[in-house]
């Protein structure tokens, strides 16, 4: 039996996003190395409420999707028979974000914990990066948080208002909802706009006498000032005082 306890026990479990990279990983480790995958985002928002303490510093309230649960209980299980777990997501706020997320649920002791990255899915890279761990980046995962809390505070009371307004499944986050907030300001300043009539006097001056075939040279011209008076825009407000003005012109 203590044999039988002994095989279920390895040096290092890695943990990457996908599954196909964590098969394509699994040939370049030995046997001290288990490689599973988080089949992506294993921690959210809850989808039935807000799911932000707006009073606590905005705090965020995660739940784990029924999907992700047998995947996490799998995953917290393998972690606790490990001597070290190498968090190997993404190298981007995402990825950074759901490492974060599987240590806050498998609340491993900090000197099991190692994060690493790699840019190609190359023996050479990989072992390169098992060699240079480095801690969570902190930063990374507030600023995932940030947006994705961002995202449910604008768009969880916005987006009923797209389904009953233009389609059903629409989603407006801190992207779209600026765009509809512009579309909105621009359509009440159309509906606000009182149209009002104004006239304007221009004319074509021919200045000099031509020879019989050449082009004479014209310039357009505007009226701005009648005795030395400049014309506001809307001054002239309509074809009765504009004919009366080119009747003294003339």
């Amino acid at each position: 039996s203590s044999s039988s306890a002994a095989s279920d026990v390895y040096k290092r479990q890695v943990i990457v996003e996908s599954p196909t990279k964590a098969k394509t990983i699994s040939k370049f480790l030995g046997r001290d190395y288990k490689i599973e995958s988080s089949f992506g985002h294993i921690r959210d928002l809850p989808k039935s409420k807000l799911g932000v303490d707006v009073e606590n510093n905005f705090e965020p309230q995660y739940t784990i999707p029924l999907k992700a649960k047998k995947r996490v209980n799998e995953l917290k299980k393998l972690s606790e028979k490990a001597e070290s777990i190498y968090f190997a997501t993404d190298e981007d706020r995402e990825g950074e974000a759901i490492s974060w997320h599987l240590v806050e649920i498998f609340k491993t002791p900090k000197e099991k914990i190692k994060r690493i990255v790699f840019h190609e899915i190359t023996e050479e890279a990989i072992k390169e990066a098992l060699k240079n761990p480095r801690t969570i980046d902190l930063s990374l995962v507030d600023a995932q948080q940030a947006r994705r809390v961002l995202d449910r505070l604008v768009g969880y009371q916005l987006s009923p208002l797209l389904w009953k307004k233009v389609a059903r499944g629409l989603s407006a986050g801190r992207v779209q909802s600026v765009a509809v907030r512009l579309i909105v300001e621009r359509e009440r300043e159309i509906q606000a706009f009182q149209s009002e009539e104004y006239w304007s006097i221009e004319s074509i001056f021919c200045p000099q006498k031509v020879k019989s075939g050449e082009k004479p040279i014209e310039f357009e011209s505007k009226l701005n000032q009648i005795d030395g008076k400049a014309i506001d825009k809307l001054e002239i407000k309509n074809k009765e005082q504009a004919d009366k003005i080119l009747k003294d012109l003339k």
